[in-house]
């Protein structure tokens, strides 16, 4: 216990004083304020959760706190602190957009280091998230990596005596670049049957055009085109 106190106002950086925690700690506040921000601005879908926003500053400065408890028991310990933070990762709801998981990491990561560096070191937290940041932004800003042409999910429902894997041939073959068909369901107590395809459309094709041409080949049935983000089919 003595060891303890004598510690607790030293300037041993392996077992830092009070006032080098409260820094630390608010070190790590302020930079996951700045990344919460930047995922605000990024974010593009329609699912947007400031609860999760919130996770994110509460995760990168709970991380500090655990590497700030364990800092002066030696590298082992910190080790287990560093397992102990990637642990929280697994929490129970799930993420709308796979970038929502690499968000995570940054804030871990900024939690992590600031709880781990001494603070003459922080500028160095600083910088690097400042560069990450900045790699993000510009990502976003420019659309980096976006496909040439939007895909979509087309759903077709359709009477059990239309032959659809001929009868939507032609019209595939005149507006699409590419189709998947990726489920088959029964419906209407077996009298109908549900197509959901995953197409991409030819840059040149008109939406109203395709849209007509599948409501004569499916026999004026429900036809929906909606458009898909990433690899999701949204089922």
């Amino acid at each position: 216990m003595a060891t303890f106190f004598d510690n607790l106002f030293t300037g041993n950086p392996s077992n830092p004083n009070p006032i080098e925690i409260i820094v630390a700690v608010a070190a790590s506040l302020v930079l996951n304020l700045i990344v919460a921000a930047l995922y605000k601005k990024t974010y593009r879908g329609k699912n947007y959760s400031q609860d999760y926003v919130h996770t994110l500053v509460i995760i990168g400065t709970v991380v500090t706190i655990i590497i700030l408890i364990v800092k002066g028991e030696g590298g082992g310990q910190i080790a287990f602190g560093m397992f102990a933070a990637f642990s929280i990762i697994r929490f129970r709801k799930n993420l709308t957009q796979a970038r929502d998981l690499g968000f995570i990491f940054i804030s871990m990561a900024t939690g992590l280091s600031v709880g781990a560096l001494p603070l003459d070191r922080l500028w160095l937290v600083a910088v690097v998230l400042g560069i990450v940041m900045a790699i993000v932004y510009l990502m976003s800003v420019g659309d980096l990596f976006a496909p040439k042409r939007l895909s979509h999910k087309l759903r077709v429902r359709v009477t059990n005596d239309i032959d659809f894997e001929v009868g939507f041939q032609d019209v595939f073959d005149q507006y699409t670049e590419d189709v998947d068909l990726t489920s088959v369901e029964s419906s209407q107590a077996g009298m109908m049957t549900e197509l959901l395809y995953a197409i991409t459309l030819k840059e040149d094709t008109r939406i109203i055009d395709f849209m007509e041409q599948m409501q004569v080949a499916s026999g004026n049935n429900h036809v929906i085109l909606t458009a898909m983000r990433g690899n999701d089919l949204g089922v």
